[in-house]
């Protein structure tokens, strides 16, 4: 399982988001390129510790039975729910948000793993580090394959 630790496994990422541009069509879903690469920014925001949500009542319930299937080495499903703190709606500058994320991948592939383990994600609850390096991953992977790259 690739995991955004590894270091040719998160170029090759960085790679993949240098084949975007701003309209490239979406194979399913709601959002735009801009949209998905500001939406893709907020998991790794959690797992910096900038950016703070509670954890809900269905994550505390189901988060660890959801977190076990998501680990699995098949790709996420299509149209699988979002947060509603993850959905972006509104209109985002393609340059703009692609640089952050890229910056955010870049900070994350290199944070400190055991601070790391001490943040809980607000569906999945607390992860050992190899989680949140798959589970970053392959949300990246899943959103780059959105839109064929």
């Amino acid at each position: 399982m690739k995991s955004i630790f590894d270091t040719s496994a998160c170029q090759l990422i960085l790679e993949r988001m240098d084949k975007l541009h701003p309209n490239l069509p979406a194979q399913w879903g709601k959002m735009n390129v801009p949209q998905m690469l500001a939406h893709c920014q907020a998991p790794i925001q959690v797992g910096l510790g900038e950016k703070k949500i509670q954890q809900s009542v269905v994550g505390f319930l189901f988060g660890r039975i959801a977190k076990k299937q998501l680990l699995k080495d098949a790709p996420f499903k299509k149209n699988l729910p979002t947060d509603p703190s993850f959905i972006i709606k509104d209109e985002r500058r393609f340059d703009h948000e692609k640089q952050s994320l890229q910056l955010l991948i870049q900070r994350f592939a290199i944070t400190d793993q055991a601070r790391l383990a001490r943040m809980k994600h607000p569906f999945f609850g607390y992860m050992t580090a190899e989680e949140w390096g798959r589970l970053v991953w392959k949300h990246l992977d899943h959103h780059l394959l959105q839109f064929g790259v």
